[in-house]
């Protein structure tokens, strides 16, 4: 294609990478930088709450004047490459008609999302004449990776190594892993600084297993990553997708659907009042380790502050953050986000309720 032709196409990035990756801080320190671009944002969240939403519209740049704008969406209905025709067609539909107030798409999907479904996504017609896949970001967890993980919590990986009974060394979340990075045009490693250089240089190695020597491989630190490096790759991904291996090509069920279930797993939300922030992160951290909990996100309300606290959690890992003030007309609570297997909502409500401070 031409290259004035593919300069009327408006430049998506996709941001795939496992739970708690880093996915979405990523994105929000993307989105709080001075670029000059005009972003638009297509989140696609697990579970009912928009807490991945609520992170980007606290970076207290504009970004609630972009959804009210129109240009940040959040879809909430199953993972992307499962429902690319239900939802993300019609999103596409109404941001192609906006191409000249858009320079560029950015796109996050679920931790649970085969990326290449998605990618091939962009070759329908009513899409491939407004949009080009610019880059497909592959985000790896680098302490995670270093350990031989893949994803901090270890109790994950022994439930989903049930998928081939014959191959008890491979699991769906390494087939995943996988498969995120032979679709990546550009691979960042988050939380190098948790790194050292050995395990840094071994995370290196390990990713270069999978993915073609013209990928680049870059560190963050805090999401922190050179706009310039994640912005214009040109890899026009689309076109070359199908040429890319995975595991899941030909995995379809007996109408021909992508086979790919996510029924197995849970989103159990948890609200409280005001809490303890360090009692609460404590109590987390008890029930990761005695749960099958791949992921707790969400906003605690701190007695005393005026400001929201993200909390999140993969493993024993927990990162808090105030990220902006409680508006006027919002309730000062602490709600939170759990996903996992077999999780029990009684159970977690109440191993945490006790925090919970008087009001």
């Amino acid at each position: 294609m031409s290259q004035s032709a593919s300069a009327t196409r408006i430049p998506v990035t996709i941001v795939t990478g496992f739970l708690g990756s880093g996915k979405t801080t990523l994105l929000r320190n993307v989105l709080q930088m001075e670029h000059g671009k005009r972003l638009a944002v297509i989140i696609n969240e697990f579970g009912e709450l928009g807490i991945d939403r609520e992170i980007l519209k606290g970076c207290d740049i504009g970004c609630e004047e972009r959804e009210r704008a129109g240009t940040l969406y959040e879809l909430s209905n199953g993972c992307l490459c499962c429902t690319v025709q239900e939802e993300f067609l019609p999103v596409m539909q109404q941001l192609a008609e906006r191409r000249a107030e858009i320079d560029h798409l950015l796109i996050e999907t679920s931790g649970l999302a085969l990326p290449k479904p998605l990618v091939q996504a962009f070759n329908w017609p009513t899409i491939k004449n407004a949009f080009t896949v610019d880059a497909v970001v592959t985000v790896v967890d680098g302490p995670a990776t270093a350990a031989g993980q893949f994803a901090e919590s270890p109790a994950a990986v022994d439930q989903q190594r049930r998928a081939d009974p014959n191959l008890d060394h491979e699991s769906p979340l390494h087939e995943l892993f996988e498969d995120q990075l032979m679709s990546a045009d550009l691979v960042v490693v988050s939380k190098s600084d948790l790194m050292t250089a050995d395990q840094g240089a071994a995370v290196d190695s390990i990713i270069r297993e999978e993915i073609p020597p013209t990928v680049k491989i870059v560190r963050s630190q805090s999401g922190r990553v050179d706009l310039n490096v994640l912005l214009g790759v040109g890899a026009a991904a689309e076109e070359t997708i199908h040429l890319r291996p995975d595991h899941h090509s030909g995995h379809t069920d007996e109408n021909g659907e992508h086979d790919h279930d996510h029924d197995a797993f849970d989103s159990v939300v948890v609200r409280l009042g005001t809490v303890d922030p360090e009692q609460l992160v404590t109590r987390l951290k008890r029930l990761a380790e005695h749960h099958q909990i791949y992921r707790i996100k969400g906003f605690a309300a701190v007695p005393g502050k005026p400001m929201r606290l993200v909390i999140q959690g993969v493993g024993r890992r927990f990162d808090t953050y105030f990220d902006r003030r409680w508006r006027d007309d919002e309730e000062r609570r602490t709600t939170l986000v759990f996903i996992g297997e077999d999780l029990d909502a009684t159970a977690l409500d109440t191993a945490v309720a006790d925090v919970a401070l008087a009001s």
